[in-house]
């Protein structure tokens, strides 16, 4: 199956002042395309390009590196734009995500605790976070573009702390911008529609 560059679900500088214009037409039309572009590349020269994007992952992880992480990053952003949304953020969880967050993760302020301390501790580029792991939430983070799909466990919520997801608003600061990303961007409904998918 053909990678794909999705159209962001929002305008440029829909979510000013937590992450510019300025960043999100980098992040999306240069980083992103360029994971498009070369995966779809790679997966031809591999014989892989008639797979679903998460066989891609699972096949190429351990033997085939660059396609590993051309894919995997694409299928971070592909999410990663829909965990976002203006006016996003708070600690108003939907129904039964509020229930697992409190029963597997100690309650929103630990989660967000948790998650931040996660982000922060990924050294150099990589991700952080929720999954669903046997059926439990768990706070995990990866290096590069691997995601928790390699660890047997499906993703709910995922933030790139690579420096351009930040540094054009954020400079250095990456505990800011973990902070606003979990106060003002992510769009709860879409991290519920991936845990009632994954739990079902």
């Amino acid at each position: 199956m053909a990678f794909e560059l999705p159209d962001l679900p929002y305008a440029y500088d829909a979510l000013a002042p937590y992450m510019s214009a300025e960043t999100l037409e980098f992040h999306h039309d240069k980083h992103h395309k360029a994971y498009v572009d070369k995966g779809n590349e790679l997966a031809q020269e591999a014989g892989l390009a008639d797979k679903s994007l998460e066989d891609i992952i699972r096949e190429s992880h351990g033997s085939n590196a660059p396609l590993f992480n051309n894919a995997a990053q694409h299928y971070n952003h592909v999410h990663f734009w829909k965990w976002m949304k203006k006016n996003g953020g708070g600690t108003s969880l939907p129904g039964a995500l509020q229930k697992a967050f409190d029963s597997d993760l100690g309650g929103f302020e630990k989660f967000k605790a948790d998650f931040t301390a996660a982000g922060v501790g990924q050294f150099g580029s990589g991700w952080c976070w929720v999954a669903v792991k046997d059926g439990k939430l768990e706070i995990m983070k990866t290096p590069n573009g691997e995601n928790p799909l390699v660890h047997g466990a499906t993703p709910i919520l995922g933030c790139d702390v690579w420096e351009h997801s930040y540094y054009i608003d954020y400079r250095n600061a990456r505990p800011k911008y973990l902070e606003a990303f979990v106060d003002n961007l992510v769009c709860w409904d879409y991290v519920l529609e991936l845990y009632e998918a994954a739990t079902k």
